[in-house]
């Protein structure tokens, strides 16, 4: 892994420049708790009207730090590719 030397600091070079993450978009949420992903990212992420998505939260220090919405279709193939091979042992 190749590192970047910043001022006196040294990191990793995906921490310099992570390609995963960005911040595409800033949202409000109304009175009533709703808000509005925009249609770019809709169509980017192939949500259609009736997609149904999980809200994945992570907490740090007892505080959610970090919300993501995953589509079901996506989650149910993470639990089954975790659940599986446990489920496979007991059964």
């Amino acid at each position: 892994m190749t590192k970047e030397i910043t001022g006196k600091k040294e990191r990793p070079a995906e921490a310099a420049n992570p390609s995963c993450c960005r911040v595409q978009s800033i949202v409000t949420v109304d009175e009533r708790g709703q808000m509005v992903l925009p249609k770019e990212i809709r169509e980017q992420a192939g949500i259609g009207p009736g997609d149904k998505l999980a809200v994945v939260s992570m907490e740090k220090d007892g505080v959610v730090c970090c919300i993501t919405l995953m589509k079901i279709d996506a989650l149910t193939d993470v639990v089954k590719d975790v659940l599986g091979p446990v489920l496979k042992d007991i059964l």
